[in-house]
């Protein structure tokens, strides 16, 4: 495998700090490094949108603070967000012709945060429309590809974000994740992503899919860079009234994911050669039956039995609800969306329709022509469910379900395990184009990840191994942590990759 990170010499973000500080490299210069390797590879649709005057005027303001002395540790380090935040010198499409021209006047918050500490934007990257998919082949502006195998799919709806990571044009990226969209693609990448507990990040500027499920999380090569932008996004926005001001007890502000993750590794050093001794890990029955590949089981046992060798127990498990996510989330999700897609009537932004008589015509044309086929599909369930005579059916029962599937992880987390593991896809990324015929088919791939989501714990994808005919597609091990737990996974995810070097594994992009 060849190098192909940002910069030959930087494999993370702490070592790309360290140049900076002592001047061996410029941020306009990795600016300009980013920038060229992003149009080198701009077959694989990545990036929806690059604004090259305004990333480099950023890294001249990140050079600007480098030399004054006033640099954060992501101070000129290039990074690029996921095409559902707003952003004010970027077009925002959320992957849909609905915005296909769309401009914000404001940043979204997560946005901001990174600005703020300095970091580089390079641009705005691929998604599933809306952020309503499960491998990146809904955009509006065709499939991004994945770096590993340009015939497989990159997984979603953040296929992109993982996608720039694994190609080496940043080092980090955004995401979202409302049923799995951060850690189904960085698995399927060979990336490392967490989805944090709902409502520790900042919703405000990020385009809402479903509203009690939407989390932003990042994308990194290691657990270290994760640790480094989530402890920068995570802070309490009262802008955002899903944003929790108190974690457990602790204020929701920077420092609390970071603190609590160099907690968890001083802890674990201080037991020699087995760091992780006392720590129990929860492993699902139910995400070990027929439908998972015997490539992915292997890697995921594989995975498992390193953390024994430092130390942990495993502890079986059981989570008698998860096949119930998958009705469960693709009611209250659709539900969710026919609600928060309905603002989009042609009338105040996005798409208008050329020909029509009337405002219901106008809205209903605006509607049918912007939005791709599978946000239509999910608009008209959740218009569905929601109707009289369904709703109670319908829509009550699965928010239920929800609560019962969050009791079952509560369950484990109270008197069994410490975290729990398993695979977060059934087999590896599959072909782009392999379920056209069955457009709900992607759906049931989503059964290891919807659970966490529906109940709002912290999760995150560490690459654990390969898998396909060709042995060429990442496979990710899934941890799943209690509320609040970020930095403790993290600190677990970090503690498997000093041991392995599953994460450091580059793709011969052609």
């Amino acid at each position: 495998m060849s190098n192909t990170t940002t910069h030959p010499t930087f494999s993370s973000i702490a070592q790309m700090r360290k140049a900076l500080d002592d001047k061996q490299v410029s941020a306009t210069e990795l600016a300009q490094e980013a920038l060229d390797r992003a149009n080198a590879v701009k077959h694989l649709n990545i990036f929806l949108h690059i604004n090259p005057e305004a990333s480099l005027e950023q890294a001249k303001q990140a050079d600007q603070r480098i030399a004054e002395g006033k640099q954060h540790l992501l101070t000129g380090i290039p990074i690029a967000h996921k095409d559902v935040f707003v952003t004010r010198q970027w077009r925002t499409t959320a992957g849909s012709k609905m915005l296909e021209n769309y401009t914000s006047p404001f940043d979204a918050t997560v946005v901001e945060h990174l600005k703020n500490a300095g970091a580089v934007n390079i641009g705005k990257l691929n998604c599933d429309e809306f952020a309503m998919g499960s491998g990146n082949e809904n955009s509006a502006f065709g499939a991004c590809l994945n770096p590993w195998d340009t015939s497989a799919v990159p997984g979603g709806s953040s296929g992109g974000s993982a996608a720039a990571v694994a190609a080496g044009i940043v080092l980090a990226t955004t995401g979202t994740d409302t049923g799995g969209s951060v850690r189904q693609p960085a698995a399927m990448c060979g990336v490392s992503g967490i989805k944090p507990t709902y409502g520790t990040v900042s919703r405000f500027g990020m385009i809402a899919y479903g509203s009690s499920f939407d989390q932003a999380g990042p994308i990194a090569g290691s657990a270290q860079d994760l640790v480094e932008l989530l402890d920068v996004m995570s802070v309490f926005d009262e802008r955002d009234a899903t944003c929790i001001e108190s974690c457990d007890g602790t204020p929701n502000r920077q420092g609390r994911v970071k603190q609590d993750y160099l907690d968890t590794l001083a802890s674990q050093n201080t037991q020699g050669s087995l760091p992780l001794k006392g720590l129990r890990i929860g492993v699902p029955q139910e995400f070990f039956g027929p439908g998972l590949s015997a490539d992915v089981a292997s890697a995921v046992e594989a995975a498992l039995q390193q953390y024994e060798a430092l130390g942990a127990e495993r502890v079986a498990i059981s989570l008698p609800r998860t096949e119930l996510s998958i009705p469960a989330y693709y009611v209250l999700t659709p539900a969710e969306a026919s609600s928060n897609l309905s603002r989009y009537d042609g009338v105040r932004y996005g798409y208008r329709a050329k020909e029509y008589k009337g405002l219901e015509e106008m809205t209903s044309r605006s509607r049918a022509q912007a939005f791709g086929p599978e946000v239509q599909r999910r608009i008209m369930i959740g218009t569905y469910v929601l109707s009289q005579g369904y709703y109670d059916a319908y829509y009550l029962q699965a928010q239920r379900i929800r609560r019962l599937i969050a009791n079952d992880f509560q369950a484990a987390f109270g008197s069994q395990c410490d975290v729990i593991m398993g695979p977060v896809n059934p087999s590896v990324a599959k072909n782009i184009g392999d379920n056209r015929d069955d457009p709900t088919a992607d759906w049931l791939a989503d059964i290891f990840t919807l659970g966490v989501s529906m109940a709002g714990l912290p999760a995150m994808s560490i690459p654990c191994g390969f898998g396909g005919t060709n042995g060429n597609r990442p496979i990710g091990l899934q941890i799943i942590g209690n509320y609040f737990n970020e930095g403790k996974i993290l600190a677990i995810a970090d503690r498997f990759q000093q041991h392995t070097d599953w994460h450091t594994r580059k793709p011969e992009i052609k």
